[in-house]
């Protein structure tokens, strides 16, 4: 379906709440474009990668990036008033369609109020809630004020189907889409400015969240340290976005090894080719980390009160890759498991031709097909899928 050219633009408000959100939407917002022949207008809560599609957030999407029960208790003022401020700005566009994506404690908030407000407008989501994983019975609390959620894995239609929430599409996931750029990153560029020669890389993520950086930089920093008094020659490559990379720094001249900055996503993708192993918090970088084919240990560590409702987990994983890859391909320690220690002894392993790299690098090989979709982009899929909601000018 297209939307008719000769028409008003259709008005789209998106609500993003933290970094990965951010990339979806500008992926969104190409697609939209594309299928509208640019005859659309966009609004709502964005980050940079929006941003750079010309969107002009409401708020800084940092003052409601935050996770963890602690975390979002110490900036709850800010973020109700945030809260409040995106409907009363989504009422005012008067907007054909509303999606909101990911980050489902302030998205939904956002969505349950502009559906008592303005009950006939469309809302779209854009990346299911992991009901599959824990609290299952917020699939159909979803229908109420959801109408059709946009899913980024391949099982997640038929478990909302199975838990009664709102119809659900696979539409892939959009880094599908920089697959070549991935593949193509140039890592011998990245290394002779950074001045890495002999040496093995490790590339190290500890998140996109103040709060990630908080908790993992110091496990960090001493599992590389001990992998450095074990014999290991390396360089530490670490990718840094804006809003965190004051912060890493600051961590980060407690490391023995200091470690190359990089910034923006042509360096980062470029350190994931060139690295040797990785280490990376658990989230969306993952499969980035997938889809470039490289060997990695991820870890997490959330606050105490968050941490007592684990055993609300209905997965063995909570890593993307591997629920993607329907195995434990990138070992993981969650809480008490991310010491230094065990850290160190998994990228270890890792360094090393050992079975444990040989059978990564064999189940990484699989992953571009399993998150493939025929015959189309998922941002030209989550596209149409918009556009079918989207009520036709008259």
């Amino acid at each position: 379906m297209s939307w008719n050219v000769a028409s008003r633009p259709l008005r789209v408000v998106l609500i993003a709440g933290e970094h990965s959100g951010d990339a979806l939407g500008a992926k969104l917002m190409q697609g939209l474009k594309a299928a509208t022949d640019g005859n659309v207008t966009f609004s709502g809560v964005g980050g940079e990668a929006m941003a750079a599609q010309g969107f002009n957030s409401l708020f800084p999407l940092d003052d409601v990036a935050v996770m963890g029960l602690v975390a979002i208790l110490r900036r709850l003022p800010l973020i109700i008033r945030r809260v409040h401020e995106a409907v009363d700005a989504a009422i005012a566009a008067n907007p054909d369609v509303l999606v909101i994506i990911d980050s489902p404690e302030f998205t939904h908030a956002i969505a349950k109020r502009v559906r008592r407000r303005a009950p006939q407008l469309p809302i779209i989501n854009y990346v299911s809630p992991s009901v599959w994983a824990w609290r299952p019975w917020r699939a159909r609390a979803m229908r109420p004020y959801v109408d059709h959620v946009m899913a980024l894995l391949p099982f997640e239609p038929a478990a909302h189907e199975r838990l009664g929430g709102p119809p659900c599409t696979y539409v892939g996931h959009p880094l599908i889409e920089r697959l070549d750029e991935i593949r193509s990153a140039d890592a011998a560029e990245l290394a002779a400015r950074l001045r890495i020669t002999d040496k093995a890389v490790i590339v190290v993520l500890p998140g996109s969240r103040r709060s990630e950086v908080e908790r993992l930089m110091q496990p960090f920093g001493e599992a590389l340290e001990r992998l450095r008094l074990r014999g290991h020659a390396f360089e530490i490559v670490l990718p840094a976005v804006t809003s965190v990379r004051a912060l890493i720094e600051e961590k980060a001249r407690a490391w023995p090894l200091i470690p190359h900055l990089v910034h923006g996503e042509s360096d980062k993708l470029a350190a994931f080719r060139l690295a040797r192993a990785a280490l990376a918090a658990s989230g969306t970088v993952t499969l980035e980390l997938g889809l470039a084919g490289t060997p990695a240990v991820v870890a997490y560590r959330v606050d105490g009160a968050a941490a007592q409702l684990r055993f609300l987990l209905k997965v063995s994983s909570v890593v993307l890759t591997n629920l993607v890859a329907g195995k434990q391909v990138y070992p993981e320690y969650l809480q008490d498991d991310c010491t230094p220690e065990k850290l160190a002894t998994a990228l270890a392993a890792l360094l090393e031709d050992t079975p444990e790299r040989a059978a990564q690098l064999r189940d990484l090989s699989e992953i571009p097909q399993k998150m493939a979709i025929p015959g189309d982009s998922p941002s030209d899929a989550a596209a149409r899928v918009v556009l079918r909601h989207a009520p036709l000018p008259a």
